[in-house]
């Protein structure tokens, strides 16, 4: 005989034998519903009066007849009682209903003799069962728009239900905490808030759990939510009770449950709602446990290698920091992995701080490092005010962060990223403040996830913090996908200069075999009540759905959980010839897309165009929906699992974000070029709108420049990736500001000329000198004569860098020709200072009046009348560099500490490090390695600021020279090996490396 299984608590389907049945109306399933939740029978001409309302007598008793029918069918026969003048269900028990099973097992746990406060272990199964029936609240995503009446009973039997569950998780709650198990009753009393934020008594118990599982910082935590939404939601503040119980707990008097621990088996059914983290241990392989039956989470299995590379890397972080990839395809449990290891190092002492890198957000100029920093900032104690932090540094960390500025009163403001030395304590800055966030009992870690998507500017930070491990009791623990980061990308160049300082460690993580795959179906099968069975055709068919799934999944954990995810209740009694979602992963995602509601499907198609984490203002105001309207698609959706919620570093906001990045491109690829182009240009304009006004508008026009482009608007998006490239050349991050401009170039942007010229001194600060040429030839075909002089100085510096000479001084001639006659002294200058040096470094001029000492005097003379500093600057420094060469030190001296003057009162970074390096072999030549080598050191430290390639390996050049000279071999060959590291990947033509840029030692 067929059994029909009803399921009302969720979307609503029907199900034969494992199977589902679809109704051919809608009126179907809310006939079903009413008459279950109702217990009684009903006349037909109350129900169609209930569910056509608007139709006539004679009609809608029709329709009524039609929908008993399919129903009928639907259900194989059983279950309705159909009689001439009325309808019922028949209490078949081979007709299952979830809601009313759920009212059963409620019922039988308050049949006990005890009092209602009391819960037994008999209730603790029964209200377990309970809890993890309620998938959903009652008919989730299901209205009749044609019957307001029934859906204002839906309305009322929903908050009915609801508060039945409230109860049910505050029972458990009570019986969790009188056993001792702090954990268990934690995830029970989140799911309990979740269902009324307001609920301050839910608020306390949270507290309370926290405190009494050591759990300091979370209860803590835990009242500032509170305060926040009953500030936001209601206009009050929290009741003084829940004030004396955060003062008590702050002050680590808040008094021990009032019974002693014991903990007994309560019941092998997974408890709904909770996310329960899998227990680590510190040896081996973490133990898997519980499967939660809402927000799933499997058993992590097959990891025992890789968890103990992880400790054995982070027992190797004492007084030294250590790096962690772990790197492997997109799904294969990276991410997993390491946050069951952030887990497990929280529980032995340490601080942890997760940042995430999100798929297009390359033009978002050091976005993880600023979410690393909320992250950090949220988790101290809010009695931290970080007084024992230098003001200086957090500083610095506030450019990235302003409200660390707002919790540090007082602070010094930071100087200009324009003087000399500025980039250098802008990362400092950073990377001292997110140790101090870091600190803790035990080694913090960084956790940096999908880092195959971060920025450049993000790049060179972590480099600049990685070369500076020693010392720093952290580890830094990052992901990456090994297909996006191929041999070559700047990630490896990283992690290889790591690695040759002893600092690196590399875990690649492989797909699950067979048995680990056949491990997971049995634990999942284990954890709900179908899989209790231990027949041994049961475990046949077990290791049937083991074979198959590893076949469907190839092991992949990503799609080997989604897989579990839709196949969990029916594993045990699963067809090999059946599954429910035999097309693969894509079906499987789409299968669940298709229980959205009109309303969600519209959010989930705005936030697939927003591209990464967003909040409840920004989806609203793209979407165009109300505030109630987007509240209630939200909680839809999270409560999907396709959405997740999370509260913002911050604590201003509720962050949402996709489960996974597989659903986001699918709810992208399915979207109408058309709508796309409408939501990326709403987007845009939400970017640049009010809400978004306390931005620096540089840091969010890469963003802007991104919808725009995908909404169609070449030139305006144009506009704005110039705009981005500027803002990103301010924070030395040169890469970035590279790729913007050559966006804006693509996307039509009218001033060409001089975007090519911008993109020539990147490339020439890069080392692309080819590249530079190619692009100062074309902003010089494309420029005005005003314009035209500045091109032709750089291509001649350009040269002059490859070691052609005669082809520089071509260009030095052609520059002061464009200039009209008399006119712009500075710029003459400017170009005969140069041209001196060319001239010098060539060995011969072109012209016989064109000595290097004739021209740099040439260019004094000029500098002088013009009275331009810059040009002075310069001018000294030829002048210094020639004297030098002459044998003259106390002249060059006198020049080169003129032209270092007035450089750092111009913070002309590139002058003030030709000034200190010619200084620097001044020192030499008289003498006086040691004063040398500091004046070496703050050139190349300068250099690094200005991000110039060619000149930080010639400096690395030089200081090798210098360390050798007075002895110290192991300094002189790390700076050699930096210095070869550099020539290598610059000045790179047709493959190979020129042999004229090793000559560079002074300019």
């Amino acid at each position: 005989m067929s059994t029909p299984t009803v399921l009302l608590l969720g979307p609503p389907r029907i199900e034969i034998d494992g199977l589902p049945v679809e109704l051919d109306t809608r009126k179907g399933i809310a006939l079903l519903a009413y008459l279950d939740m109702s217990g009684q029978r009903h006349s037909r001409d109350a129900l169609a009066a209930l569910l056509w309302p608007d139709s006539g007598e004679s009609r809608a008793r029709a329709s009524l007849r039609r929908t008993l029918s399919s129903l009928n069918r639907a259900l194989a026969g059983v279950g309705l009682d159909i009689e001439r003048e009325s309808v019922g269900l028949d209490p078949d028990p081979s007709l299952w209903i979830d809601a009313r099973h759920f009212h059963e097992l409620l019922a039988h746990s308050a049949t006990d003799n005890h009092p209602p406060s009391t819960v037994c272990d008999l209730c603790m199964p029964l209200l377990n069962e309970a809890v993890t029936l309620y998938r959903d609240d009652f008919l989730a995503g299901f209205t009749l728009r044609d019957s307001p009446p029934f859906d204002e009973w839906q309305f009322f039997q929903a908050e009915s239900l609801r508060r039945e569950l409230a109860g049910a998780l505050e029972r458990l709650v009570r019986g969790y905490t009188e056993r001792g198990a702090f954990e268990s009753a934690i995830q029970h009393a989140r799911r309990r808030l979740a269902l009324d934020p307001l609920h301050e008594p839910a608020h306390r118990t949270l507290m309370e759990l926290y405190a009494w599982a050591g759990e300091h910082g979370a209860a803590l935590r835990q009242f500032r939510e509170c305060v926040r939404i009953l500030e936001q939601e209601l206009g009050v503040a929290p009741l003084e009770e829940t004030a004396r119980l955060y003062q008590q707990i702050k002050e680590r008097q808040l008094a021990p449950p009032a019974f002693q621990p014991e903990p007994v088996p309560i019941s092998s059914t997974s408890t709904a709602g909770e996310s329960r983290d899998t227990t680590v241990t510190t040896v081996g392989e973490p133990e898997p446990t519980e499967v939660d039956s809402q927000a799933f989470t499997p058993p992590l299995v097959g990891r025992s290698t890789e968890w103990a590379a992880l400790r054995r890397a982070y027992s190797s972080v004492r007084a030294d920091g250590h790096i962690v990839i772990l790197e492997g395809e997109a799904g294969v449990g990276k991410t997993r992995l390491a946050e069951e290891f952030l887990h497990d190092a929280r529980l032995h002492g340490a601080t942890t701080v997760t940042a995430r890198c999100y798929e297009g957000e390359a033009n978002l100029t050091y976005g993880p490092f600023v979410e690393a920093l909320r992250a950090g900032l949220s988790q101290l104690d809010p009695d931290d005010n970080l007084a024992n932090t230098t003001p200086n540094v957090l500083s610095e960390a506030g450019r990235l962060l302003p409200e660390l500025i707002n919790r540090v009163p007082r602070l010094p403001v930071a100087p200009p990223l324009d003087n000399p030395g500025a980039q250098t304590r802008f990362f400092e800055g950073i990377r001292a403040t997110l140790l101090r966030l870091c600190a803790g009992a035990a080694p913090g870690i960084l956790f940096l996830d999908d880092l195959q998507w971060a920025d450049p500017a993000s790049l060179d930070l972590l480099a600049y913090t990685l070369r500076r491990l020693r010392g720093d009791p952290l580890l830094v623990l990052a992901t990456w996908r090994s297909e996006q980061v191929p041999s070559g990308h700047r990630l490896r160049q990283i992690l290889a200069e790591a690695q040759r300082a002893g600092h690196a460690t590399t875990v690649t993580l492989r797909r699950l075999n067979h048995a680990a795959v056949t491990q997971l179906v049995h634990a999942v099968a284990a954890t709900f009540p179908t899989g209790q069975a231990d027949t041994r055709a049961a475990q046949s068919r077990m290791e049937q759905v083991s074979r198959r799934l590893y076949e469907e999944t190839e092991g992949l954990p990503l799609f080997v959980r989604e897989y579990l995810m839709a196949l969990r209740d029916a594993v045990p009694a699963m067809s090999m010839d059946d599954w429910p979602l035999p097309g693969g992963v894509r079906d499987l995602l789409q299968s669940r897309l298709r229980t959205i509601s009109e309303t969600g499907w519209q959010l989930l198609t705005t936030a697939a165009i927003i591209g990464r984490s967003f909040d409840f203002d920004t989806l609203r105001d793209v979407s165009g929906r109300g505030d109630e309207e987007v509240l209630a698609g939200l909680e839809a959706l999270v409560a999907q699992h396709l959405i997740e919620e999370r509260i913002d570093p911050n604590e201003q906001t509720v962050i949402y974000d996709f489960s996974h990045a597989k659903s986001r491109s699918l709810v992208y690829d399915d979207m109408s070029l058309v709508r796309r182009r409408l939501l990326h240009r709403r987007v845009a304009d939400a970017l640049i709108g009010p809400a978004h006004s306390r931005r620096e508008p540089g840091a969010v026009a890469g963003q802007v420049a991104h919808h725009l482009r995908l909404a169609g608007s070449a030139p305006e998006a144009a506009t704005y990736s110039m705009s981005a490239g500027d803002y990103a050349r301010t924070l030395y991050a040169n890469v970035a500001a590279l790729n913007h401009y050559r966006t804006a170039l693509a996307l039509g942007h009218p001033d060409a000329a001089t975007l090519h010229e911008a993109i020539g001194d990147l490339q020439t600060l890069l080392g692309e000198y080819a590249a530079a040429l190619a692009s100062y030839e074309t902003a010089a075909a494309l420029a005005d004569p005003v314009a035209l002089v500045t091109i032709e100085h750089k291509l001649g510096m350009v040269h002059h860098r490859r070691g052609t000479w005669e082809l520089a001084e071509s260009h030095f001639e052609a520059a002061l020709a464009a200039l009209a006659t008399g006119a712009g002294a500075a710029k003459r200058a400017l170009i005969y200072a140069d041209w001196s040096l060319t001239a010098h470094r060539g060995g011969q001029a072109r012209r016989i009046d064109a000595t290097p000492r004739t021209l740099a005097e040439q260019a004094q003379r000029l500098a002088e009348q013009a009275e331009d500093q810059s040009a002075l600057a310069k001018a000294h420094n030829i002048l210094g560099l020639l004297a030098r060469e002459e044998g003259e030190l106390d002249t060059a001296r006198h020049h080169l500490e003129q032209s270092l003057a007035q450089a750092e009162v111009l913070a002309d970074t590139g002058v003030c490090v030709a000034a200190l390096n010619n200084l620097a072999l001044v020192a030499r030549s008289a003498g006086d390695p040691s004063g040398a080598i500091v004046l070496a050191t703050r050139a190349l430290d300068l250099c690094a600021t200005q991000g110039d390639r060619h000149r930080e390996a010639a400096l690395h050049n030089n200081l090798a020279d210098l360390y050798h000279a007075v002895g110290q071999a192991d300094q002189a060959m790390a700076h050699l090996k930096q210095a070869v590291t550099i020539y290598a990947e610059i000045g790179v033509e047709a493959g190979a490396v020129q042999p004229q840029i090793w000559g560079l030692a002074e300019w």
